[in-house]
């Protein structure tokens, strides 16, 4: 049976993969994003099926939100599954960063979540139940240096979705954070020219992909788990890593030398 799914970040990279694979299966959809040209292009390739739907939305506005879901639940009957998808990403040392880039990162990265979080959780619990969906990330487990903002921002996104997804199960709502590494999206290409995002490229030398993402999100809406690594082995040594990090700071320069010469090898293949 076809259910129905609110997505953000639909314009580019996981977004716009796991909205068109859901739409593609039959799901409903509603796709949004900030960028109305990015959401007609996803429209044009999937030949505007009527189970998809796009619409404008400033995840940072909770006004927004509201009125979005309430619309959907009404329109559609039920609003089972809300994905939180968007974000942002900007490296820069602690020096560099401007009060400008300090509110972009936590509006849309963390408000962003907890707003969508919130609005599909007051949804759900009048229909009683619904899954929800939150991409943080492995810089949300271990501190990533260069990254500061961006890490902290998904370290709160990853906070937040551990203790909503407690305080919502026993009220018959599932909630999942999906934390990967790095992904190989418009968000990965931009930090090829940062030197201070040398530790992105410090996994393996073939990031993972949209649709291994997607794939990942699709196991989690039948599986339920409370949180997803990708790979799990990062996983495990960020958590590691997280745990003591006076060890992982011991490991830094040799991780940021490895970034380096993977992110040098990016940028001459382009």
């Amino acid at each position: 049976m076809a259910k129905t799914y609110l997505l953000t970040g639909c314009g580019s990279g996981i977004g716009r993969n796991t909205a068109m694979a859901l739409a593609r299966r039959g799901d409903r959809v509603c796709a949004t994003d900030i960028n109305a040209e990015a959401l007609a292009v996803l429209r044009k390739e999937l030949a505007a099926p009527d189970n998809l739907r796009t619409e404008l939305l400033d995840v940072r506005d909770p006004q927004a939100w509201e009125k979005l879901v309430t619309t959907l639940a009404a329109d559609w009957g039920r609003l089972d599954v809300v994905m939180n998808i968007a974000g942002y990403l900007k490296p820069g040392y602690v020096h560099e960063e401007g009060p400008e880039e300090v509110h972009r990162h936590f509006d849309i990265n963390t408000k962003g979540v907890v707003f969508g979080t919130q609005a599909a959780a007051r949804q759900m619990l009048r229909q009683g139940g619904g899954h929800i969906v939150n991409i943080a990330s492995l810089a949300g487990i271990a501190p990533v240096p260069g990254l500061n903002l961006y890490s902290a921002s998904k370290f709160a996104v990853r906070g937040y979705s551990l203790s909503a997804a407690m305080d919502l199960a026993p009220r018959g709502i599932k909630l999942t954070v999906i934390c990967p590494d790095a992904v190989q999206t418009p968000m990965l290409d931009l930090q090829v020219d940062y030197e201070q995002a040398a530790m992105t490229f410090s996994g393996n030398a073939q990031p993972l992909t949209a649709e291994d993402i997607t794939d990942a999100i699709l196991r989690a809406l039948e599986q339920a788990p409370m949180e997803i690594t990708l790979p799990a082995s990062r996983g495990r040594i960020a958590k590691l890593g997280s745990a003591f990090p006076g060890l992982s700071g011991r490991l830094l320069n040799w991780l940021r030398e490895r970034g380096r010469r993977q992110q040098q090898k990016r940028a001459r293949k382009r």
